[in-house]
């Protein structure tokens, strides 16, 4: 019994530390790059970007819900936006969002290092490793709130989504740069 209650009290403690921080819209940008037949490289960012993210650093676990509007996609050219939102390309009409649910965090000492989770996209989902190249948190001095913040990357192939525009003359394979700043919740 009484080995019970402090197994009970430990975990109540360790739920405790973890910390739950809303995504910064003003700051977060998931954006790529994608071959243009093997000319040069089209940049372009997602504009809205909402989601949570727990963390618990001294348990060194976590996990995220982030939710991109794929309406929202920004090449910085009206005409290829235009065309990216497209039924043959994203078809946004069908498909106005993506996830990326991260559900285990890897840590080398104190610093976040990597993000195990799902990508959703088109309605497919995928597992998809986020590498998380810089991480930090501290208390915003004009917010009074814990910030953190990160640089993630990955790479994946939109094929596998379904996302099949110009194949074979644009190559499947996509970079996904991510500036995410989350504000820990009151």
């Amino acid at each position: 019994m009484k080995s019970t209650l402090l197994i009970a009290l430990f975990a109540l403690a360790g739920a405790a530390n973890a910390a739950t921080y809303n995504i910064d819209p003003n700051h977060t940008y998931p954006s790529f790059e994608a071959d243009h037949k093997g000319m040069s490289l089209w940049r372009g960012k997602f504009n809205s970007t909402s989601g949570t993210i727990t963390m618990d650093r001294a348990a060194k676990t976590g996990s995220m819900n982030i939710v991109i509007d794929t309406t929202s996609i920004d090449f910085g050219h009206d005409k290829m936006n235009t065309h990216a939102k497209a039924e043959d390309i994203f078809n946004v009409a069908k498909f106005p969002t993506a996830t990326y649910k991260g559900k285990s965090f890897k840590f080398d000492g104190d610093r976040l290092v990597a993000v195990d989770g799902e990508l959703t996209l088109m309605g497919v989902t995928k597992p998809l490793q986020l590498t998380v190249n810089r991480f930090k948190c501290a208390v915003d001095a004009r917010m009074k709130r814990e910030v953190c913040g990160a640089d993630a990357s990955a790479e994946f192939k939109r094929t596998d989504f379904g996302l099949n525009f110009g194949i074979p003359a644009f190559a499947p394979e996509v970079k996904l740069a991510i500036q995410v700043e989350a504000i820990a919740a009151e």
